[in-house]
């Protein structure tokens, strides 16, 4: 009884949430039989049913019960294949905003067609996120039988497809498609100038595949759409030649670099000069006549070339070819940091890509200019609701709450697992390592054991395969080029005696089935093609069992871990590629203290320790304190790395909240066909600040008030080509009492002016023209907003040194450059306006009801008794070249 008390006492949270859910599996359960009576066409019927019931008020979770339950009986009908108990439970923890942490082969494409199905049910769309193109389409392409049998329309939303093609994809009941293309459709959306071009409906549900890769390996690259900034090449060619003479000066040279000049934090990938470097590298500059004498590097007008000094050190002591970056037909290729996938078109920003362009000496291509950027962490955090699935997410469920609110929950397996995951081994140099590896391949080749040998780096995939060259082996690597060939490949890796090389997470969204993937094309269970496809089928069927047979009774498959990523995640992503569905297999991991992750991160004592205790070349260790060790360091790493992008969330949260404030107002823009309201209001704004400038400086109170608005009338002819007349005022003893006076005038001024356009192209086409006015200068603004909020950005860090705390300081900043811009938006909309030339040759201005509507603006303005006095032999004020008793004295 005692037991029993403390075993429920005891119990995690995970079961706790895990033994109530289950409750609703059985509830499912239950409905079976109901629902294998139904035929066909009653299935279908379902949805109509479901969706009368959500007009009639109920809740998607009043009907998950009975929705689940006719997904799995549509599912057994048309794929042959009946949701298990767990994947029932996958599917309920999917609906209720978290994710589900389900191990590789539980199958998890099959378990999102539940909560897919449920919420598609609203009408308002569902978004399904993947990695690649490939696995978009091929989980479309697999899923669209099943949704369309229940009466469901689903989209493919694909990059490089016409606009009505992704209107189509979005307007579908379920869209599938990548993380990149939902967030760039997003930009675009807020880029358009008519909203027939807008792509996107609200954001309502995502469902995200792999979750853990897209919200966090991904999550500190922003998406950004660019256009080309010109910037001279030949200037980043002189900061390399500088930076470059300065790394390869000799000791004693007075531009040394070795001598504390700079310093390099290989952890977080920073480089900084040092107060001597700084002297150094501006006496350069000023010689390379490319800094002024007695100018600083970290003046603001030279915030900008600094970075660039800083992005040279980088690309020169940082950026690592083969590694980082490749170098192909005379041009820098992306290798990502993540994935160790090459990426074709994608460049590092603020001026580092061009940097190592001149650093190997290829063409060096502009800069790019940022028009829009978000972070997928401030993406997909504008979803209504948000879920993910993916087979590791538990160590990272502390991030996911505070970032994204997303409990993580995992899901028990189908079978047991039953792999081996044997300790790590550990040797002092790489190469006694990179030995220990290729024995450890041979051994599984001479028993035709499927090995999965997982890479951090292209680099050590190519050493690797080097070896296994010289002893003979054959082999597959994959360097993740093309995602269709990738899929292929892995999908086989466990074949009789295959040796797969894969770089970091090559071949996501792929199982690696014991003795190789049936292959069966089209095939499919429904009545009509089952004769014609079962004869073949089974054939096949028949010949794979036999090899999977063969390799089980090798020890299924093998991974080998060639080292320690920063991530326990990563490890366990490779891991988690033997033990499928209760397979047999086996992992381990070899280990170097000449490792990245050793070097860093684990004491120098350990090392001194493994040293002391004898170690000779060839000898290993294998203990259990050691892998504490190495699961501390990454813990290390992986509290730095969440900071890291917890910081790079702060910082974009600040810009977030503009970016709201500037798309919002451009939604408002493109929904209306009449902005004269907001004209009107931002005209008074504008024309307020103008006589501001001209009320509050001090030297206008030494002029005559003739000549004070006489620079008044001058200025407003310059700037805004409006020819204001103020003679007729009667000059008070104090200007200063006369101010709102003007400002009506001028406004009055502004308006007759519209009117007057108004009247040579019509109404709706100077509304129209307007609006294209006000969304142009929005986005010329925004996006020198963004080029500015990226270099301050860059330099904020410094005022740390000052005890000052950079994101409050950001926070600071930002507010007074965006506040400054909003002003300079107005200004320019106003400008714009004021001077529009407006040709119609073949339209006669009507006076009549030009006069009219004058006269109405002159009534709403004549109450105010205070408004101004005429002078009635004046010329009048609207500039119509008539004295004011013959123009709009007439009205009076």
């Amino acid at each position: 009884m005692l037991f029993k008390y403390f075993k429920n006492f005891f119990i995690s949270r995970n079961e706790k949430i895990l033994n109530k859910l289950y409750k609703i599996v059985e509830k499912i359960n239950l409905l079976e039989s109901k629902y294998q009576k139904y035929s066909d066409k009653e299935l279908k019927n379902q949805t109509f049913i479901f969706k009368n019931e959500l007009k009639k008020k109920k809740s998607l979770n009043d009907i998950l019960i009975e929705s689940y339950a006719v997904v799995r009986e549509s599912s057994k009908r048309v794929f042959g294949m009946r949701h298990f108990d767990v994947q029932l439970l996958g599917g309920i923890v999917l609906h209720q905003n978290c994710i589900a942490e389900m191990k590789t082969g539980e199958g998890k494409t099959l378990t999102s067609t539940l909560p897919i199905y449920l919420n598609s049910l609203e009408g308002k769309g569902v978004h399904v996120v993947t990695m690649n193109d490939y696995l978009a389409k091929r989980d479309a392409e697999k899923n669209q039988e099943l949704f369309n049998f229940l009466g469901l329309t689903v989209g493919l939303n694909s990059s490089n497809i016409s606009i009505k093609l992704k209107q189509k994809a979005y307007n579908s009941d379920i869209t599938y498609g990548t993380n990149n293309e939902y967030g760039f459709d997003y930009l675009r959306d807020n880029m358009i100038f008519h909203k027939k071009n807008r792509i996107q409906r609200n954001l309502n549900y995502a469902l995200i595949d792999e979750v853990d890769s897209i919200l966090i390996d991904e999550s500190r690259t922003p998406l950004i759409i660019s256009g080309e900034a010109k910037e001279s090449a030949e200037l980043y060619n002189k900061i390399n030649f500088i930076v470059k003479h300065l790394i390869e000066q000799k000791k004693g040279d007075s531009y040394d670099f070795s001598g504390g000049d700079f310093s390099i934090d290989e952890k977080s990938r920073q480089i900084y000069l040092t107060e001597k470097g700084l002297t150094k590298v501006e006496n350069l500059l000023i010689k390379n006549k490319i800094l002024k004498m007695n100018e600083s590097l970290y003046s603001l007008k030279n915030l900008k070339l600094m970075h660039y000094i800083i992005s040279a050190l980088k690309a020169h002591k940082l950026f690592i070819k083969n590694i980082d970056y490749l170098v192909k037909n005379n041009e820098i290729i992306v290798v990502d940091e993540h994935t160790g996938r090459i990426v074709k078109g994608r460049r590092w920003s603020e001026g580092l890509h061009q940097s190592i362009e001149a650093k190997e000496k290829v063409p060096i291509n502009n800069e790019n200019k940022t028009l829009a950027s978000i972070t997928f962490q401030n993406y997909f955090r504008l979803y209504q609701k948000l879920s993910g699935m993916t087979g590791t997410a538990k160590t990272e469920s502390f991030e996911f709450y505070n970032i994204y609110n997303l409990d993580t929950v995992v899901i028990p397996t189908h079978t047991p697992m039953i792999r081996k995951d044997y300790s790590d081994v550990i040797f002092l140099t790489e190469k006694e390592k990179l030995e220990a590896i290729i024995k450890d391949i041979k051994k599984c080749v001479l028993k035709k054991q499927p090995v999965l040998v997982g890479t951090i780096s292209i680099e050590k995939s190519e050493k690797i395969s080097f070896q296994l060259k010289k002893n003979g082996i054959k082999h597959n690597v994959l360097n993740a080029k093309f995602h269709d060939q990738e899929a292929k490949i892995i999908s086989q890796a466990g074949s009789l005696g295959a040796v797969t090389i894969a770089t970091n997470m090559a071949g996501r969204g792929t199982d690696i089935v014991l003795g190789g993937a049936l292959n069966i094309k089209n095939f499919s269970t429904k009545k009509a093609q089952i004769k014609k496809n079962l004869k073949k089928y089974l054939k096949k069927k028949k010949k794979w069992k036999k090899f999977h047979s063969l390799v089980l009774s090798v020890g299924g498959l093998h991974v080998i871990g060639t080292e320690r990523h920063e991530s326990r995640r990563i490890d366990n992503q490779l891991r988690g590629r033997a033990g499928r569905q209760g397979d047999i297999g086996s992992s381990r991991f070899y280990i170097s203290m000449e490792d990245f992750l050793m070097r860093i991160f684990i004491s120098d004592n350990i090392i001194f320790l493994l040293r002391k205790l004898g170690m000779k070349y060839g000898d290993s260790i294998q203990h259990s304190w050691v892998n504490k060790a190495i699961a501390n360091a990454q813990k290390k790493v992986e509290i730095r790395n969440f900071e890291m992008r917890k910081q790079l969330l702060e910082y974009d949260n600040v810009i977030n909240e503009q970016r709201k404030v500037i798309y919002a107002q451009r939604n408002n823009l493109i929904n209306s066909n009449d902005i004269t309201k907001i004209i009107r209001k931002i005209s008074k704004d504008v024309f307020c600040n103008f006589l501001n400038k001209f009320f509050n400086d001090k030297k206008y109170k030494y002029y005559s008030k003739e000549i004070f608005l006489k620079n008044i009338e001058n200025s407003l002819k310059k700037n805004f080509d409006l020819q204001c007349s103020f003679n007729f005022f009667h000059i008070k003893k104090n200007i200063f009492l006369e101010k709102n006076n003007i400002l009506k005038l001028i406004i009055e001024n502004f308006k007759l002016k519209q009117l007057n356009q108004e009247s040579l192209i019509g109404k709706k086409n100077i509304r129209s023209l307007e609006i294209n006015i006000m969304l142009s200068s929005l986005d010329i603004f925004w996006q020198d907003h963004l080029s500015s909020m990226d270099y301050l950005k860059q330099g904020i860090n410094l005022r740390g040194y000052a005890q000052k705390d950079p994101i409050q300081e950001y926070k600071k900043e930002s507010f007074l450059i965006f506040s400054e811009m909003l002003d300079l938006i107005k200004y320019d909309v106003i400008k714009k306006i004021s001077l529009l030339k407006i040709n119609s040759k073949n339209f006669l201005i009507d006076l009549k009801n030009l006069k009219k509507k004058i006269k109405f603006y002159y009534e709403k303005t004549k109450k105010n008794d205070n408004f101004f006095v005429f002078q009635r032999n004046k010329l009048c004020f609207c500039n119509s070249g008539k004295k004011y008793k013959h123009c709009h004295g007439v009205f009076k």
